[in-house]
């Protein structure tokens, strides 16, 4: 089964969590909205699948390489 870990890529905050574990997703699926320097910044998956793990939660900062969600093929 291929994985696809999704990671932060720069220090933000999650400003809205749009999916849940279990949740089928498409490729190109805004899967958390995060927020950097009055930025809203669109965390995408670039595969089809489901929502393994969700490791983050609306308000909550993250540092540059956090872990965000992981995405299995279905």
């Amino acid at each position: 089964m291929a994985v696809e870990e999704i990671h932060a890529e720069m220090v933000s905050s999650v400003w809205k969590v749009l999916v849940q574990p279990g949740a089928p997703v498409a490729a190109g699926d805004t899967l958390v909205i995060l927020e950097s320097m009055k930025m809203e910044i669109p965390v995408l998956t670039e595969r089809s699948g489901v929502v393994q793990e969700l490791h983050v939660v609306e308000g909550e900062v993250l540092q540059e390489g956090d872990l965000i969600a992981t995405v299995a093929d279905g």
